[in-house]
């Protein structure tokens, strides 16, 4: 099957690349990471490398850079053994937790909920959300590899605000975890947080920007996109949906150690990482992105991954666009 190159001129001159393409540049980044050894060579799938590779723009040296760094990272602070017990005073609150459904794509959906915080700690703070993002990833079905983080911001207040926290964050999502955002919604965000989130622009790829999106409960159009986006009957009322069942950390406590029971399994040979299918939007031809890219302010305004288009808005904006107005991307 042909496929017909398209050119966008916000993204400067751009290749194709077919699926032989995509595994002669993964054998390039293996072959540059050196051979691998027990939960890193389970980590170091094809799909793992093609996650790092989109990351970097299909960029061989800068994606086993990458990927050399998250190996050192998880040698050093092994998130595969993360436990419940480690972390259950983090989560006391229901502060960030995995719920009980999925979106309408099969993606694992993490709540967070800032305004309930109940530590100081950053080092704590970041070893939970690592458990929390360990623990999405083992319950990702086969054929799906991101997930989707719905905050609420009920509660929240300028004392919940941590630059240190946020760059944190940042760091570890983007570095250790690329291409596992799918899509963070900011549901009800006071006035307030968004020249904050503005001024965390900076320290934010341009991809992980474009997956955050605000949505307010008293515009229609973020109703409409809820409902696209997810089944109302098991979306909890917070976000617009049915179930007010509420959070229960006895219920949850319980959920996530019989999870734990599953992360043996999850990194043994057999059912390990790289048995997950290379899930890459339009697998038989992707970009690669030249060298000469085009300015933020030009990309922000394009829409490189329309098949994920949310329609919900960024910050700056006073309403939802019309449903055939629709131009911003979460990639």
């Amino acid at each position: 099957m042909s496929v017909e190159p398209k050119k966008m001129a916000s993204y400067g001159q751009e290749k194709m690349l077919t699926s032989p393409e995509q595994q002669a540049l993964i054998n390039e980044v293996r072959r540059l990471i050196g051979p691998q050894s027990g939960k890193a060579s389970i980590f170091c799938s094809d799909a793992c490398i093609s996650r790092y590779l989109r990351a970097r723009n299909w960029n061989v040296k800068k994606a086993a850079k990458m990927l050399k760094l998250t190996l050192k990272w998880r040698e050093e602070n092994k998130p595969e053994e993360i436990r419940w017990e480690d972390v259950a005073h983090e989560a006391e609150t229901g502060k960030i937790y995995r719920s009980n459904y999925i979106d309408k794509q099969g993606r694992t959906v993490l709540v967070m909920r800032p305004g309930r915080q109940n530590s100081k700690s950053t080092k704590g703070q970041i070893k939970y959300l690592v458990y929390c993002m360990e623990n999405a990833i083992v319950n990702l079905p086969p054929e799906q590899e991101q997930m989707v983080w719905l905050i609420d911001f009920q509660g929240f207040n300028m004392s919940h605000i941590s630059i240190k926290v946020t760059r944190e964050t940042a760091h570890v999502l983007q570095e250790h975890y690329p291409e596992r955002l799918g899509l963070a919604i900011l549901y009800n965000a006071p006035k307030f947080f968004e020249p904050f989130f503005m001024m965390v622009k900076p320290i934010l790829e341009l991809k992980t920007y474009n997956k955050v999106k605000f949505a307010y409960s008293d515009d229609q159009n973020t109703k409409k996109i809820m409902e696209d986006l997810f089944d109302f009957d098991q979306l909890e009322s917070a976000f617009g949906g049915k179930d007010d069942t509420g959070f229960d950390i006895n219920k949850y406590a319980d959920r996530m150690k019989e999870d734990d029971k599953k992360i043996p399994a999850f990194w043994s040979r057999e059912n390990s990482p790289s048995s997950v299918p290379n899930h890459v939007p339009s697998l038989d031809s992707t970009r690669l992105e030249s060298d000469t890219d085009a300015s933020d302010n030009e990309k922000l305004n394009s829409s490189p991954d329309p098949e994920v288009d949310t329609g919900i808005i960024n910050p700056g904006q006073k309403s939802l666009v019309n449903e055939g107005e629709r131009n911003i991307s979460a990639d």
